[in-house]
């Protein structure tokens, strides 16, 4: 009768042991720096409390891709962050009937949880939140600079094709005028940098 595999027992087993000995380590085994190789995939929305099989759909070929480059000599930049302003999470808030900062604190969390579950090669060292202050402040530094040259306004701007993509992508049809009342609709504050 064969052994059955006890996957639980063997990953933890292997966890410990790569958490001691890393993986992607800076250096070679004589000491010498490696040659870095840089690698990025899209950032989730963590606007749901946890990831489904399209997020993975989406990232096993740069994991596998960051895997051959390692087996290559690299040292791996790989990483991962959270797309964790916008609408998807202002919904999820809403339809969970709590803040956007609590669900989506709580989300990230329990999607890094997942990820590192599946033993994904990414360097948490490096992780981006775009909630995180000393991110959204060069957002907004960029987006006033953009309003400074009047980009923001022109016709077809960034702006204006990622609205009307959302649209579509919602299935929802309107005017940009209404997408845009809609979307300010619902914050009823003024708009104002947050230091």
């Amino acid at each position: 009768m064969a052994v059955p595999y006890n996957h639980k027992a063997i990953e933890k087993k292997w966890k410990e042991k790569w958490a001691e000995n890393p993986v992607n380590p800076k250096v070679d085994e004589n000491g010498n720096p490696k040659k870095k190789y840089y690698c990025l995939d899209m950032f989730p929305y963590p606007s749901g409390n946890g990831l489904h099989v399209g997020h993975w759909r989406g990232y096993v070929i740069s994991d596998v891709w960051s895997r051959y480059k390692m087996l290559q000599g690299y040292y791996l930049i790989h990483p991962m962050g959270w797309d964790a302003f916008g609408l998807p999470a202002e919904n999820y808030a809403i339809k969970m009937g709590t803040h956007p900062k609590i669900t989506t604190a709580s989300n990230i969390k329990n999607i890094k949880r997942q990820i590192n579950e599946i033993a994904a090669i990414y360097d948490w060292d490096m992780e981006v939140n775009t909630t995180d202050p000393d991110f959204y402040k060069w957002t907004q530094w960029i987006f006033l600079k953009m309003f400074e040259f009047d980009l923001s306004k022109t016709t077809n701007s960034f702006f204006e094709i990622e609205a009307m993509h959302r649209c579509r992508r919602k299935e929802r049809a309107g005017t940009l005028p209404q997408l845009y009342y809609n979307a300010f609709r619902r914050i009823r504050q003024a708009v104002k940098m947050i230091p």
